[in-house]
């Protein structure tokens, strides 16, 4: 358990410190020593991401999902990737079950409303994005997508409002 927990730490030690090349050898010892643990699998695909590594990426937020199914941040994480690679809909698919496994997640709301913007499901996206933002009153970019999506079905006094309170929030 303490060689674990020191993994652990190093693995987030590099990551705060943005060295996606020693967070993926550090997850890399550390799936070595623990193969069954769900959050490295999550880190190193984190890192992957970050390396534009997607594929891979894809692969170890699998993984991680394969040994915790009830893990919504591996859903998430995985979904954002689908959507980066153009697969907006198996990236809303992720999303919506984070949203079963957790449906107090913010994030899962949030990006699985850009995706359906992106798709151009403006309506979608805005209740979505309107979901995130009731879980969490002050996500700013949450009112600011959601300005767009407004903005793109011409309720352009809403996109206003929304673009204002994004900048109250975060100036």
């Amino acid at each position: 358990m303490a060689i674990e927990r020191k993994e652990q730490s190093r693995r987030m030690t590099k990551h705060k410190l943005d060295d996606d090349s020693g967070a993926l050898k550090v997850c890399n010892k550390a799936i070595k020593i623990n193969p069954s643990d769900a959050g490295t699998y999550i880190a190193r695909g984190n890192a992957k991401i970050r390396l534009g590594d997607y594929s891979g990426a894809i692969e170890d937020h699998t993984k991680a999902i394969e040994i915790d199914p009830n893990y919504s941040l591996a859903y998430i994480n995985r979904g954002f990737v689908k959507v980066e690679l153009g697969d907006h809909s198996g990236g809303i698919e992720d999303y919506t079950k984070a949203i079963k496994i957790d449906p107090n997640d913010s994030l899962a709301y949030f990006e699985r409303g850009i995706a359906k913007d992106e798709l151009g499901n403006h309506t979608g996206a805005i209740k979505d994005l309107t979901k995130a933002i009731e879980l969490d009153s002050n996500y700013a970019n949450a009112y600011f997508n959601r300005g767009g999506s407004k903005f793109k079905l011409g309720d352009y006094s809403g996109a206003i409002a929304d673009f204002t309170k994004s900048i109250e929030i975060y100036p």
